[in-house]
């Protein structure tokens, strides 16, 4: 491999939505990476049904100019 061409390999902390946290390595610079979902409050790992929206392009617009802006008239 050649030498200083790779970034660094740091540790970084990991910090979910939920308040759970835990510390792998990355090669982010800033050492801290923010998740929406991990292990903890998945539903896949926790057996728990959750409504994980975090609302898209569509919804963001229907909130915004309501839901009649998006129909046309003829």
């Amino acid at each position: 491999m050649k030498r200083e061409i790779h970034p660094q390999y740091v540790e970084t902390q990991v910090s979910c939505t939920c308040g759970a946290s835990f510390t792998t390595r990355s090669t982010l610079d800033s050492g801290a990476i923010r998740a929406d979902v991990c292990s903890e409050c998945h539903p896949f790992y926790t057996g728990k049904q959750k409504i994980l929206d975090t609302g898209g392009r569509v919804a963001r617009f229907e909130a915004r100019f309501g839901k009649a802006a998006g129909t046309a008239s003829k």
